[in-house]
């Protein structure tokens, strides 16, 4: 029997806690598949967080807060791997900006709107 992959979320609090809520977390000796970015949390840390779960195989997708994507944006625009997919979501404090979002980004470079 295939097993499906995991969700994998970056992100504050709120968002963290309210996926967790939704039965997204998956926790091994070794790991887990989210990371709470509060105000203490460094940028390496996040940096770390973003790529050891872009080579794990269990993970299908990644969701990050915009605004934590914006602080680790330099990472986010060498990242060229299809799975797993990077989505970037809006959180309660800091809406979401299309023109801000790197997938949008290139979705409008490949339909000859701009970059």
């Amino acid at each position: 029997m295939e097993v499906g992959k995991l969700v994998a979320v970056i992100g504050d609090e709120d968002t963290v806690t309210g996926f967790l809520l939704a039965g997204i977390g998956h926790r091994t000796a070794k790991d887990t598949n989210f990371l709470i970015v509060k105000q203490d949390t460094t940028l390496q840390q996040i940096e770390e967080a973003f790529q050891k779960l872009s080579v794990r195989e269990d993970i299908g997708i990644i969701l990050i807060n915009q605004h934590i994507a914006n602080n680790i944006r330099h990472v986010l625009k060498d990242y060229n791997q299809t799975i797993p997919t990077v989505l970037e979501i809006p959180s309660k404090e800091h809406p979401y900006d299309p023109e801000q979002d790197y997938i949008m980004q290139r979705v409008n470079m490949f339909l000859g709107g701009g970059g």
